[in-house]
């Protein structure tokens, strides 16, 4: 895993979690690394398990020069959809940083400029920088973590397992007991009955 995009700026990786879920926000975190950090375990928050996730968190957090993380709930999901909702949440994540970036890194193919800071998209980034797998392991651990408490107010969808994604369970569960104030109202819900 590449330690920087271009080391000659300082270089802020940026990644979201939660644009397909069903309930809940979207949360992006964005993470400067020094050079020698020494996190040997980084990869994408998807190839390790929550164990290992959690225990990263931590160590990022404590290594990092800056990290944000910021969250964009289901209302404003609803308003100006998933895909802008995501790139607003890595905006917000970079601006609570203590380290202006000169470079952005974000995951994926698209997002919207930040003011006067470049940016270079990367489709699967998270496992290609270890800025971008740092910010993965973030933004998943906040989300999850957000989701957690959210299930002891709503215990009927067992957020605490599916975390707000469309499993059979959760949609079972909307079924029965219909939608919460935490769900997104502009996503599909159910499936389409033929």
């Amino acid at each position: 895993m590449n330690p920087f995009f271009n080391p000659t700026k300082i270089e802020a990786g940026c990644d979201e979690a939660g644009r397909g879920c069903l309930a809940g926000p979207v949360v992006a975190a964005a993470v400067i690394l020094p050079l020698n950090h020494g996190i040997d375990a980084l990869n994408d928050s998807k190839q390790l398990t929550e164990k290992k996730r959690q225990a990263l968190v931590p160590l990022i957090k404590e290594k990092a020069l800056a990290y944000g993380i910021a969250f964009v709930d289901q209302v404003k999901i609803d308003e100006i959809n998933i895909l802008n909702a995501s790139f607003l949440a890595m905006h917000k994540a970079v601006d609570v940083l203590k380290i202006r970036p000169e470079l952005l890194l974000i995951d994926g193919n698209r997002f919207n400029e930040y003011p006067s800071i470049n940016h270079e998209c990367i489709i699967k980034g998270d496992s290609l920088y270890q800025s971008i797998a740092a910010a993965s392991i973030l933004a998943k651990e906040a989300r999850d973590d957000f989701m957690r408490a959210l299930h002891l107010k709503e215990p009927v969808y067992n957020w605490q397992k599916n975390k707000g994604y469309p499993t059979k369970f959760h949609r079972q569960a909307i079924l029965e007991n219909g939608i919460s104030k935490h769900h997104r109202k502009s996503f599909r819900l159910l499936p389409k009955v033929e």
